[in-house]
């Protein structure tokens, strides 16, 4: 599948979702730098495999995750060959019977639908219900690679900035968790 990548925003908003709009806004009046590849939906990793080629950086899974109870939700953001292990994860944050949360609490937190979770939805968590985790190997990585609120799009930004620049300026704090990986 092959993609063609463009600098920074569509020229036209001409199409695009207001949820999508709005990112690029953000984004650029923080003075983040982007790439951006248009493409089919990305419903799956495999399909953001050719899509982290054609970027140059690798697209993060990205869970939303709750509690038992739906009083407390996760975004879980780990790269894309690791193991998700609900148990390993509950210990390190202290909670248990971690399930993923229904598409009505991913778009009344984070404006977003299946298929599109990302980090830059904490744009939309104004009242900070969302409690962002990311592992390690993440945080350790020159760029990452997320959808802008839509999977249709994908974007290449640099760790630092989401993490020291977008994550700071909506409120949000990082909660860094280490996921192992299934032994070979």
């Amino acid at each position: 599948m092959a993609f063609e990548v463009y600098d920074g925003r569509p020229v036209s908003d001409a199409g695009r979702l207001q949820r999508e709009i709005r990112v690029y806004d953000m984004l650029d009046a923080l003075g983040i730098v982007y790439r951006r590849a248009d493409h089919p939906a990305a419903m799956t990793m495999e399909v953001c495999r050719d899509i982290d080629a054609v970027l140059g950086a690798s697209m993060c899974k990205n869970l939303f995750l709750r509690n038992r109870q739906k009083t407390q939700f996760y975004l879980l953001m780990l790269p894309a060959d690791k193991p998700f292990k609900t148990k390993e994860l509950s210990a390190q944050i202290s909670a248990s019977r971690l399930s993923f949360a229904e598409p009505e609490f991913m778009e009344a937190y984070l404006g977003v639908s299946p298929g599109s979770v990302t980090v830059l939805g904490l744009m939309n968590d104004t009242q900070n219900r969302v409690r962002l985790l990311v592992d390690a190997d993440i945080l350790d990585s020159e760029y990452i690679g997320c959808h802008p609120c839509v999977n249709t799009s994908s974007l290449r930004l640099r760790t630092r900035d989401i993490f020291d620049v977008f994550v700071p300026r909506v409120g949000h704090d990082v909660t860094r968790v280490f996921l192992g990986r299934d032994s070979e």
